[in-house]
């Protein structure tokens, strides 16, 4: 089954402070390494292959909801934070933006000699996603950032992303082996990216002739590629709208967050005592954990885990984040010397959160939840880029005295 469309992602410029890529790639591995456990290395793949899932990981990791710049710091963040658990996870990644990317052949290579793969095969792989997306959809968008992850199976996935320099619109491409039949055929698990009107796309099915042209150029054809695709559209605005997110299913967090009886009852499912914040923060990542596919439609419905670094919907709370992240990691570390419950209480909480939103249908009241985390946010110690050009600009004017 095949879900067609688009989305403009646009791009942001700056970059992720040292303060929240730290964050980042911490909670991005503890995640991974959530879903390895629970569900094994082809899940955490296929998740990867999703722009929706991609985006609400993303998003609940206090990256901006809905730029370019989420797919380069969610790839850059996991390639840190799993650098040192590869072989234990069984998840590799190499590649990279712009000269990393380049640096792929030698990764791929040097990791199929320690793993026993085909380092040929998967460079060849690696070559032909790329001119593929580069190459044969004449859509404007120039690769910039090419992601390959292995699992110790050799299953793969590739994440990359285009830049059109006429527009300053980004386009993401998704892979996936798993379920690939043909390179050739309509092969993509995901493409993201602005509508830009007619495109040349010599991967359709009727263009045949160009398809040969361009397999006798590069005289590679893998076995296998996908022939679904999901497409996700996103919002020009910078801030997060009402129509934007799901209100039931985020009611459904906050009423278990806040709701004293709901609560007391989440809190025994988790077993921890937790203020309502930083469990409105860890349902949010459970979801990410264990939701299925059809729960990732509204991806701006995860910056309410832990904001968003540009102030949108809010500041990142850094409390709360750290609080969230420490909870999860306890549970994974608990889990690795046999006791699981600890962690076995974020799919509990999952559970629970989707009980509530299917009896109660909470409805979140999107106006009041901004205010509410808009006043909280100080003492959640609460920040954002603003407040580091804030600080920079007060220390260049004290030292001009």
């Amino acid at each position: 089954m095949k879900r067609s469309g688009i989305a403009d992602l646009p791009l942001h410029g700056g970059r992720v402070p040292h303060w929240l890529a730290t964050r980042m790639a911490k909670l991005g591995t503890a995640i991974t390494e959530t879903i390895v456990h629970d569900y094994g290395t082809s899940a955490f793949l296929s998740r990867l292959s999703d722009p929706f899932w991609f985006q609400a990981f993303g998003a609940v990791m206090g990256m901006d909801w809905h730029s370019s710049g989420i797919t380069t710091s969610v790839m850059g963040a996991l390639k840190r934070g799993l650098a040192e658990r590869s072989e234990e996870l069984g998840l590799y990644i190499c590649g990279g933006r712009g000269r990393f990317s380049r640096n792929t052949p030698y990764e791929l290579r040097s990791l199929a000699d320690k793993r026993g793969f085909d380092g040929d095969a998967l460079v060849r792989t690696s070559r032909l996603t790329a001119r593929v997306d580069n190459n044969a959809i004449a859509d404007g968008f120039q690769i910039y950032l090419h992601s390959f992850v292995v699992s110790g199976d050799g299953e793969w996935a590739v994440v990359q992303q285009g830049l059109n320099d006429k527009n300053g619109m980004a386009r993401r491409y998704h892979w996936h082996s798993a379920a690939v039949k043909d390179f050739v055929q309509e092969p993509h698990n995901a493409i993201v990216g602005e509508n830009l009107g007619i495109i040349m796309n010599l991967v359709d099915a009727d263009a045949k002739p160009a398809q040969r042209a361009m397999l006798d150029l590069t005289r590679e054809r893998p076995d296998v590629a996908l022939d679904a695709a999901r497409y996700l559209r996103m919002p020009e605005h910078h801030e997060i709208k009402e129509r934007d997110v799901d209100l039931k299913r985020l009611g459904a967090v906050l009423a278990v967050a806040y709701d004293r009886e709901l609560h007391d009852f989440a809190e025994l499912l988790l077993l921890e005592k937790l203020g309502p914040r930083t469990l409105q923060s860890l349902a949010l990542v459970a979801e990410v954990v264990h939701g299925a596919p059809t729960r990732f439609a509204d991806p701006a419905r995860f910056a309410f885990a832990h904001g968003g670094k540009d102030r949108h919907p809010f500041p990142v709370p850094l409390k709360t984040y750290d609080e969230s992240l420490n909870l999860l990691r306890t549970s994974l570390d608990a889990a690795r010397v046999g006791d699981k419950d600890k962690l076995e209480g974020f799919q509990r909480l999952n559970r629970f959160v989707q009980m509530v939103e299917k009896r109660l249908a909470p409805h979140a009241d999107f106006d009041s939840l901004i205010r509410h985390e808009q006043r909280i946010s100080k003492s959640l110690n609460g920040r954002s880029v603003f407040d580091d050009k804030k600080k920079d600009h007060q220390v260049r004017q004290r030292s001009l005295f």
